[in-house]
């Protein structure tokens, strides 16, 4: 029987080849014509630990995970229970394991699954360089109908680099694999499909967001490692030097704002990449960008919290921090991407803004968004390019911070003559020397505070998807899941209105208020234990008289069915 969608789980230690076996099978997918999604969970070891990949594959473009699992691969039993939650089983589940593991969990057994165990390890001592891994990729492959040689071609590809004999091994171990689930019955396959001719991707949220801050006109990235953000820079470091960029690796996270503030004032598109506790350090640093208007943008891939929390996993717990974490009246920019291909355009976006607007911009992805991987369709070419308003050389009388009916002022990059002013966190006068007027910091306050709220930020601050009396409000990672289950309600007759906010600061009121005409009662979705999101909503927004509220914090992420069936109970 061939399957529309079909979701699947790898577990295994780590070092097992848990991910490499996934990003095959992802990529094995794509080349025969699917769209597909791979998510990643492990433990918060470097070494060793468990490990999981999530993959869900469809004719259709796919964004979230399922709400159950049609095959569960097992490598062995080391820490599954730890997964347990996020094992979505019932007893349409087939689970495979090792006949070798030992006795089933109960955390599976009691699920009603269907377990079929394979001598995997028996299977690898008898092919020459084998694999767990591979003999996984080789039963996964035969059991979703996967073309040979869209197996062979990935192979090939992933292991070029470490030679024939690697290649050969491997594909020895899949044909071994191939063989062994001759005798597996599975209720699912792919169905037969088409590429069409349409260009496909294959990218992480975290790729995308260095793609589109190189795309947006960085050419300058200082940063400190972390997870889960580590991957926009080890994408950058590469395609920076491609096009005349630079890429450096701060000693830690105070610096590297520090430096990309530098950048910036010498002319230079910056940019850095962090996570939660990185943030948190940026916040000083980040202010003398808004008082000295100098642009700079914070990728912020968050992780639950607080401290270090748990790393390896999703949630949207920073918004309090990157909304109000900036001591002093500190006007800046807020976004948030809302899918993995959407990493790239926010990113981009954000950019602009930031050179635009002379002010620092938060952009808040998180795990579930960064460290996934999507095949979707080439994403749209956009001409947000970085365009900072500099002054011209020898312009008479120059003032930096000149008072002008935009709130932007001509920005002199060092070096210009007649451009030279004094830059530093003390508030100042127009001509740019310290002052503790209160005519002057009024003055000041009223123009950074001015252009960023009067300036049109146009369509892209939110996506307004439906019809309806209802609207689900949401923003981020969550939109995927909300979207899916609309889908479903309006397949069943359902009209429900989607509100994805892409813009958190400046608030966009009136446009809300546009957005929610003829809504009589909302729905709240968000991954916070704290009810960060609609605290803000109903902060600096007026809602419909009717709200609910359903959030969670991570690292269990929203599935469909879930706010499929709070649509149905609320409506």
């Amino acid at each position: 029987m061939s399957a529309e969608t079909i979701s699947i789980a790898v577990t295994g230690a780590g070092g097992a080849g848990v991910m490499t076996a996934g990003q095959m099978l992802l990529d094995a997918g794509a080349k025969a014509g699917w769209y597909g999604l791979m998510t990643r969970s492990s433990g918060p070891q470097i070494r060793g630990g468990e490990a999981a990949a999530f993959l869900r594959m469809s004719p259709g473009p796919v964004n979230c995970g399922d709400d159950k699992l049609h095959i569960l691969f097992a490598f062995d039993w080391m820490n599954v229970e730890r997964f347990a939650a996020e094992l979505f089983l019932n007893s349409d589940t087939l689970v495979l394991c090792d006949s070798d593991a030992g006795e089933v969990p109960n955390v599976i057994s009691s699920s009603g699954a269907r377990v079929v165990a394979l001598p995997l390890k028996k299977t690898v001592k008898e092919v020459e360089g084998g694999r767990i891994n591979m003999i996984g990729l080789g039963v996964l492959g035969k059991l979703v109908g996967l073309p040979d040689e869209a197996v062979d071609a990935v192979i090939s590809s992933a292991l070029k680099k470490k030679g024939q004999e690697a290649i050969d091994f491997s594909k020895a171990g899949y044909k071994a694999g191939f063989d062994l689930a001759a005798n597996v019955e599975c209720d699912a396959a792919l169905s037969a499909c088409s590429t069409d001719g349409v260009e496909r991707w294959g990218i992480s949220g975290n790729e995308a967001a260095g793609l589109g801050g190189l795309k947006g006109g960085v050419r300058f990235v200082a940063a400190y490692p972390i997870t889960p953000a580590t991957e926009v820079l080890e994408w950058l470091a590469p395609n920076l030097e491609k096009v005349g960029g630079t890429l450096v690796q701060a000693e830690d996270e105070l610096a590297s704002i520090v430096q990309i503030i530098g950048g910036s004032f010498g002319g230079t598109p910056s940019m850095t990449a962090t996570s939660g506790p990185g943030l948190a350090l940026m916040m000083e640093a980040m202010g003398l960008a808004v008082a000295s208007e100098t642009p700079i943008v914070v990728v912020n891939v968050q992780r639950g919290g607080p401290s270090t929390g748990i790393p390896t996993k999703s949630e949207q717990s920073d918004l309090n921090i990157a909304l109000h974490g900036l001591h002093g009246d500190a006007p800046h920019i807020v976004t948030a991407p809302n899918s993995i291909p959407d990493c790239l355009f926010t990113t981009q976006w954000s950019v602009f803004l930031a050179e635009r607007l002379q002010t620092a911009a938060i952009v808040l992805s998180d795990q579930a968004l960064g460290q996934s991987r999507v095949v979707c369709d080439k994403p749209a070419d956009l001409a947000f390019i970085a365009k900072r308003d500099v002054v011209e050389a020898n312009v008479e009388n120059y003032e930096r911070y000149s008072v002008t009916a935009s709130g932007v002022s001509p920005m002199a990059i060092p070096g210009t003559p007649g451009g030279e002013y004094v830059a530093d966190g003390l508030e100042h006068a127009p001509n740019a020397r310290p002052s503790s007027a209160a005519e002057d910091h009024i003055e000041q306050l009223d123009k950074r505070d001015r252009k960023l709220t009067q300036f049109d930020y146009g369509n892209h601050w939110a996506d307004i998807e439906g019809e309806g009396e209802m609207a689900v409000i949401t923003w981020g990672s969550t939109t995927a899941p909300v979207r899916e289950a609309i889908e479903r309600a309006e397949a069943k007759g359902m009209k429900i209105r989607m509100i994805s906010m892409r813009l958190l600061m400046p608030m966009q009121t009136e446009k809300f208020a546009e957005a929610l005409k003829g809504v009589t009662k909302a729905l709240v979705i968000e991954q916070t234990h704290s009810k960060q999101f609609f605290h803000y909503l109903k902060a600096y927004y007026d809602l419909p008289a009717e709200v609910k509220l359903f959030n969670r914090p991570g690292p269990l992420p929203m599935r469909p069915g879930e706010i499929l069936e709070q649509i149905e109970s609320w409506s």
